[in-house]
């Protein structure tokens, strides 16, 4: 790992998921009445839980609304989620707010183009590598995890390692 992206993300206070691509494979599920279900990663959640119990907030940030994403934020006890949020870059702006944290100490994981203005004001920024090259061009590190399938544990642990709160959180997993 780089050292420049290193020192980036020892400064974290916040971390910030998009949901769509990247907690899950993007893949959106609707049932004949029309609700719309998502799957999500059981190691990518409890890589959410572990970061947030080490220090590091963590929050979600999505331009689509939807109730699958509102249970599995209750159900990680995340309270900041921005939802529905066509401009993204105003989202990120109010979550940093309520988190009261510099744009420098948050960090952001995003897979499109919607995700490209938040990208370019945070303190450290994440893809996957099923992102479009326009976005894996403009981010700090992309994962070798898919989207859903990893990779927001893979940024998770990054952090916590850099942060030296890694070892502390395995330990705490142990007998």
């Amino acid at each position: 790992m780089r050292e420049d992206v290193l020192d980036r993300v020892r400064k974290l206070r916040l971390m910030i998921f998009d949901v769509d691509g990247v907690l899950t494979d993007g893949t959106l599920y609707f049932s004949e009445t029309g609700a719309e279900l998502k799957a999500f990663n059981a190691r990518d959640g409890h890589g959410l839980k572990m970061l947030k119990e080490s220090g590091v907030e963590v929050a979600i940030l999505s331009a689509r609304r939807s109730r699958a994403v509102e249970a599995r934020a209750a159900e990680l006890s995340i309270t900041l989620v921005e939802q529905g949020s066509a401009d993204k870059g105003a989202a990120f702006e109010r979550l940093i707010g309520q988190a009261q944290v510099p744009a420098v100490a948050a960090g952001y994981m995003g897979d499109d183009w919607v995700d490209l203005p938040v990208l370019a004001r945070c303190g450290f920024a994440a893809s996957v590598p099923e992102a479009p090259d326009a976005v894996r061009e403009r981010v700090h590190h992309v994962t070798r995890a898919a989207g859903g399938r990893g990779a927001a544990r893979e940024v998770c642990e990054l952090i916590m390692r850099a942060q030296g709160t890694l070892e502390r959180a395995i330990a705490r997993e142990l007998p």
